[in-house]
């Protein structure tokens, strides 16, 4: 139903990629190469080699989603044809919202639900839709307190979509084997389903378009919408989901225009197909018997693997999450995404993944060990320093080198920037020059600060990773809280020693060489009061009464 030429997008976005990746390495080979390239250095230029490509491809995707954005009437229909060809109205299939939830404060979780329940009626659409929360919650105590307040949420509407409440004996295979378990007992005529996290929260809108594209197009079976932060008063999360906004904007539509029907699945915010899911998508324990615990990848490779597609849809309007609401929350996130991640090196042996499909899991891997790399990569030029093997290297030239990177690194949610200028979106979407200019600002020094300490937070995990350290998949915070000195102490004292360690090494070689460093090792060494800054309540309490960071739904309410 398309007549995209996807093989020659991938090989024009293929050189692209490979032509910034070369630039790059160029670039480093041009700072370490003068004087010879010692051991450390033949190390460093290893080390980058295998990261490179990774900010090469944010680079292109970034720059390729950029260009759509500003040359098209309409991006999202560019990259998702069955958008264009999607019926208004109510919809002619009935489609499940699947609502996976364990241990959640239920008052936080139902009021998002009522409203698209509300709203989907209002539209004539209820009878389209069955609500199900699908609770893994094994406390007694706690479950009680659930079912009692889904039973008075469902008692208290008369009208709109049916409700329904499931919860497991058991969590096997955790979320991956609740949706299962749903599709496989309790989905009954449902022709799709969406899934939603306790934190999500979908528009009426949002969600008649996603079944509007799935009825368009039979040959889809996933279609997931980009997701956005969630209004937040807390610093950290407000901060961080203000880039991360931008940033997913180019980021998505760059790469949806190459994927096609190879695209990513989040585990949220989504829409699938209840057949094919349910045949093809079903995840088998991994040889040693553990189960997999970013499943939503694989479920998507394996899809594409039987021959259907998987889209997304690059448009933010209506779909939102919340972000961890700090440092601790957010960084223990990443340990679990980490582990998850690191099993995909099992499943890359297994026959039958597309090649798209294999890259996408290859994607995945790098996205977290490109962290001790960088963070290797680090204490290999402070050492080189110290032996005295950098005397030759051209300082002018590895400023270069390191600002060329840190440009493609961080191009996603500096395209993002860039468009809202460019188009004069920065009224309506960060509530006019000064509040743009003061979060663009704030969003930059403050994650600069950040990524290198998330950077070796992953690196330290994933280095004893092997070694049998787990984090589990336990339930999540998802409350603002602050955090107290000790507990960021406790947390952060190796960062922070990691970071003074490197900052005094760097010291001794020269000046030049402690500026060019303290970028990225600033952000280790004041780690513990970073932490608590930023889960402050009268930092968060300034941010908003500047309207630092807003996002367009609270300046909507404003």
């Amino acid at each position: 139903m398309t007549d995209e030429n996807i093989p020659l997008r991938r090989g024009l976005f293929g050189g692209l990629v490979a032509a910034i990746a070369l630039i790059l390495l160029w670039l480093a080979w041009r700072a370490l190469a003068p004087g010879g390239v010692n051991v450390a250095e033949a190390l460093i230029l290893a080390c980058l080699l295998l990261v490179t490509p990774w900010a090469a491809l944010s680079a292109g995707n970034s720059l390729v989603g950029l260009a759509i954005l500003l040359a098209s009437r309409d991006p999202p229909g560019a990259v998702l044809p069955a958008l264009r060809q999607a019926r208004p109205g109510p919809p002619r299939q009935l489609t499940a919202l699947a609502v996976c939830i364990r241990n959640e404060e239920m008052g936080a979780v139902l009021p998002p639900l009522g409203a698209l329940l509300d709203g989907l009626a209002a539209r004539g659409a209820a009878d389209r839709f069955v609500l199900w929360l699908l609770s893994d919650t094994q406390e007694p105590a706690i479950a009680a307190a659930e079912e009692a307040a889904i039973r008075a949420f469902a008692a208290g509407r008369t009208e709109g979509p049916a409700i329904r409440y499931r919860r497991r004996a058991a969590n096997d295979g955790f979320k991956a084997g609740n949706v299962m378990d749903f599709l496989d007992h309790h989905a009954g005529d449902a022709a799709f389903f969406i899934t939603l996290d306790a934190d999500s929260v979908m528009t009426p809108d949002a969600v008649l378009r996603l079944v509007a594209v799935m009825e368009a197009d039979p040959g889809l079976a996933i279609v997931q919408q980009l997701i956005v932060g969630r209004p937040a008063t807390a610093a950290f999360p407000r901060l961080f989901q203000f880039g991360m906004r931008a940033a997913m904007r180019s980021w998505a539509t760059g790469q949806a225009w190459w994927q096609g029907d190879a695209g990513p699945y989040w585990g949220h915010n989504a829409i699938l197909r209840c057949e094919p899911f349910r045949r093809h998508a079903r995840l088998e324990a991994l040889p040693d018997g553990s189960r997999i615990l970013s499943h939503d990848m694989v479920e998507s490779v394996r899809l594409q693997a039987a021959g259907w597609r998987v889209r997304c849809l690059p448009t933010e309007d209506g779909s939102l999450e919340a972000n961890p609401p700090a440092m601790p929350e957010f960084l223990r996130r990443d340990e679990r995404w980490g582990a998850g991640n690191m099993q995909y090196f099992h499943l890359l042996r297994l026959p039958n993944f597309t090649p798209m499909g294999r890259l996408q899991l290859v994607q995945a891997i790098l996205l977290f060990l490109g962290a001790p790399l960088y963070a290797l990569i680090l204490l290999l030029a402070a050492l080189n320093g110290i032996a005295g093997g950098g005397a030759d290297t051209p300082m002018g030239a590895l400023a270069l080198a390191i600002l060329a990177h840190w440009l493609c690194y961080f191009s996603p949610k500096l395209s993002g920037y860039a468009q809202a200028l460019i188009q004069g979106r920065v009224a309506a979407q960060y509530g006019g020059r000064a509040a743009f200019a003061k979060g663009t600002a704030t969003e930059i020094a403050f994650m600069q600060l950040f990524e290198p300490l998330s950077t070796l937070n992953k690196a330290m995990f994933l280095a004893t990773l092997p070694f049998g350290r787990r984090t589990g998949w336990a339930p999540q915070n998802r409350a603002d809280r602050g955090i107290a000195w000790a507990d960021a102490a406790r947390l952060l004292w190796p960062h922070m020693l990691a970071g003074v360690a490197l900052t005094f090494c760097f010291a001794l070689v020269s000046p030049t060489a402690l500026l060019l460093a303290l970028p990225f090792t600033l952000g280790m060494v004041f780690a513990i009061p970073l932490c608590v800054w930023s889960a402050d309540p009268g930092v968060s309490a300034r941010l908003r009464a500047h309207r630092i960071a807003a996002t367009p739904e609270e300046l909507g309410a404003r």
